[in-house]
């Protein structure tokens, strides 16, 4: 039998439409969260806030929920992060580190890279933890590049262990940022080779 923790993050680690063909085994398996799971609309694999009336302070607990799973052994910085699709989904992530240091992956990519295999490429939210008491975290260069590919105008939430956080948009975080669209942006034409 699961866990309460191990339950909590099955529910929050994936949006699968339609449900999941393992619900049966999951909801035999984690009854307490059954009213949790129904309580809204939903698919029963992944929690889905309502649209108009989601709680930036839920994004964030699942925020913090998902760095208990960090794989961190060389850094011991765990970090977490929730997304939020602007269906409604919450995907949950965490950073996996790699002995070949440049192999290792952001909790904030973690979660974008979920959403998007399950179809998901419009986001409202994300929200980032850490273990970090004295400043909010921050996504590093990568991740904000990352969020960028999926527009500007979605918010950031840097939180603290304590809950409190500092909100920001994907512009205010990577200001005259490169995307998607300055591929489609005139360019000048390639000097011919003159030999």
């Amino acid at each position: 039998m699961l866990d309460t923790h191990s339950c909590n993050h099955y529910v929050s680690s994936a949006a699968t439409y339609p449900p999941h063909k393992h619900i049966h085994t999951y909801l035999s398996q984690c009854p307490d969260n059954l009213e949790y799971v129904v309580a809204g609309t939903q698919s029963l694999d992944g929690i889905v806030m309502a649209e108009d009336n989601w709680n930036p302070q839920d994004l964030i607990t699942k925020s913090h929920e998902a760095k208990e799973c960090s794989y961190s052994p060389y850094s011991k910085f765990r970090v977490g992060a929730a997304l939020l699709t602007a269906d409604g989904a919450v995907f949950t992530g965490c950073n996996v580190e790699n002995a070949c240091t440049a192999l290792g992956i952001c909790a904030e990519r973690t979660a974008i890279s979920k959403a998007v295999s399950e179809g998901h490429k419009d986001f409202k939210a994300i929200a980032v933890a850490s273990d970090m008491v004295e400043s909010y975290i921050s996504p590093c260069g990568g991740c904000r590049q990352f969020m960028r590919e999926f527009g500007l105008e979605w918010d950031v939430y840097l939180s603290k262990p304590d809950g409190t956080f500092m909100k920001m948009t994907v512009e205010e975080l990577l200001p005259e940022s490169f995307g998607p669209n300055d591929m489609e942006r005139k360019k000048a034409v390639p000097l011919k080779n003159s030999n």
